[in-house]
């Protein structure tokens, strides 16, 4: 049996009101992938904080290669082989790949010490290391690009090297899956085969059970700050895992009848948007969403899918074309105007556009509608029917707090997601734009999520459902539209479709051969 490397025993670690880790034990394996899995709020991200030393735990050992040990700094983690990238990426976005790397960690060019903080950075030397390990471990970077220049998979690339020149042995990946397309996904499983072949142990924190079942040697599964239990993938299935995180059955194809559309809720005619560099994202969309329906749009991250929702929301200036609520042109209305005239938003990036991280949770449930009775008269905010509310909220959509006055930056990632989606859905709407609604979110949130979407549908609501990954655009549609460079080059109805003529089409493919038939796919799963 391989020897361990990484071990916690009895590891138990407190915050004001919550027991985040409770007598927990884990182990990693030398040349090891070992899956973590559990819900928002779990304890996972507590406890590879105190593997990195971002946490000292108030009880309980943890040791390295059998020996006991604690970290006061993630500088005691990097020295001892641990590196972690986390889910949100601690890059400099206007510094190169090289530079992002060798932060902290400079090549210097004189031989002298005492001359060393006055010398220049040996930029070559540099630059020629980080091709050196990129090649080695199959990780393609250019060094001398721009971070802000490259898309999400690699610079999550830069994040691994960048641990791997620090000498890392073990890699904490927290969530690596949650902000790439299934191709970047791919290709991150096969760096993580090529890492474990070269002696690298790894800890892979994710809420896909598939990706879990599909790559790693064990996996392991938190509940409440508890450890449930260590099981190895021939031992498993999809549904006992998502059965050892939640404590109970969860249904993992969503149940709807057929959708009863009736008229056009939202109408988007020749839409032309600019992206942030001035270059023209959408260039002539149309389509058409009606109530009773749901309308997923599929496509490879980066094809206009990010600018059509900030179009749709008055987030981003039209350059051209109509956007039309009820017949109501609202083409470059203001965000309080398309809200007020009953559009619910979740933003694919919920810290930028979806909650103030420094505000009260019982704050952000009402950032849409504050200033609305019974929440306020005119300048006057009334305090008690907002508690009351948030209160509600907290418990009818399982918000794991601690109290509707903590900060929502103290909350878990799938904590806050469940802040956003339970104040768009808890006031009268017409139309609802979900991108992304269920980023990074576990198993149990997604279940409660899509239910919720459905039901909008079957009330009346006209749903955009913007997604990247395709078995929700599968399992939840009434109808499909591809969007591939910035156009829509094809709507299907769902039940004629299948992933691989949406994979396809995704990828540009255009064919006027028939499809085949949907019976010879399983039903699309949620995860």
């Amino acid at each position: 049996m391989a020897a361990t490397v990484l071990e916690a025993r009895g590891i138990t670690k407190r915050f004001p009101g919550v027991l985040a880790n409770d007598d927990v034990n884990f182990t990693l394996l030398d040349g090891e992938i070992h899956g973590l899995l559990g819900e928002n709020g779990a304890g996972k991200s507590t406890l590879m904080n105190i593997f990195y030393g971002l946490y000292r735990p108030d009880e309980g050992q943890m040791l390295v290669n059998d020996r006991p040990t604690t970290f006061h700094s993630p500088h005691d983690a990097i020295d001892n082989g641990i590196g972690m990238v986390h889910q949100h990426f601690m890059l400099i976005p206007p510094l190169t790949v090289t530079e992002n790397i060798i932060l902290g960690q400079e090549v210097i060019q004189s031989r002298w010490s005492w001359l060393r903080r006055f010398a220049p950075v040996d930029r070559r030397k540099a630059e020629s290391d980080v091709r050196h390990l990129s090649e080695q471990y199959g990780l393609a970077v250019d060094p001398v690009a721009l971070v802000e220049s490259l898309p999400v998979g690699s610079q999550q690339r830069v994040e691994i090297i960048k641990v791997l020149y620090r000498g890392a042995e073990i890699l904490i990946l927290d969530e690596p899956t949650a902000v790439l397309t299934p191709q970047e996904a791919d290709e991150l499983f096969e760096i993580m085969a090529s890492l474990k072949a070269q002696g690298k142990s790894i800890i892979f924190i994710t809420h896909k059970l598939r990706e879990a079942l599909a790559i790693c040697d064990r996996i392991s599964v938190m509940r409440r700050g508890r450890m449930i239990g260590t099981v190895e993938p021939r031992d498993a299935t999809m549904a006992s895992l998502a059965e050892m995180m939640v404590g109970r059955e969860v249904a993992l194809v969503v149940e709807r009848g057929p959708a009863k559309p009736s008229q056009a809720v939202l109408d988007v005619a020749g839409l032309r948007v600019k992206d942030d560099r001035g270059l023209m994202a959408i260039n002539d969309a149309s389509l058409q969403v009606r109530a009773g329906e749901i309308l997923g749009v599929a496509g490879v991250q980066g094809n206009g899918q990010t600018e059509l929702v900030e179009a749709i929301t008055g987030l981003r200036r039209v350059e051209g074309g109509t956007i039309s609520l009820e017949g109501a042109n609202v083409t470059n209305a203001t965000p309080r105007r398309i809200t007020t005239n009953g559009t619910a938003h979740i933003p694919e990036d919920r810290h930028k556009f979806g909650v103030v991280l420094s505000y009260p949770i019982k704050d952000n449930l009402v950032l849409v509608n504050y200033h609305e009775a019974p929440f306020a008269s005119g300048p006057v905010i009334h305090p008690e029917p907002i508690e009351q509310y948030a209160e509600r909220l907290v418990d009818e959509f399982d918000i794991r707090t601690p109290s509707i006055e903590t900060p929502l930056g103290s909350l878990s990632g799938g904590n806050q997601q469940k802040v956003v989606v339970a104040r768009e859905f808890s006031r009268p709407i017409k139309l609802l734009i979900a991108a992304q609604p269920t980023r990074g979110i576990d198993v149990g949130s997604i279940e409660f999520i899509h239910k919720r979407i459905v039901e909008a549908r079957d009330r009346g609501t006209a749903v955009l459902l913007v997604s990247a990954e395709l078995d929700e655009i599968l399992a939840l549609s009434d109808r499909i539209a591809v969007m591939y460079h910035g156009e829509i080059i094809a709507t299907l109805n769902a039940g004629d479709a299948t992933r691989e003529q949406i994979g396809a089409l995704m990828a540009g493919v255009t064919t006027s051969s028939p499809a085949p038939t949907r019976g010879d796919d399983p039903p699309p799963s949620i995860l």
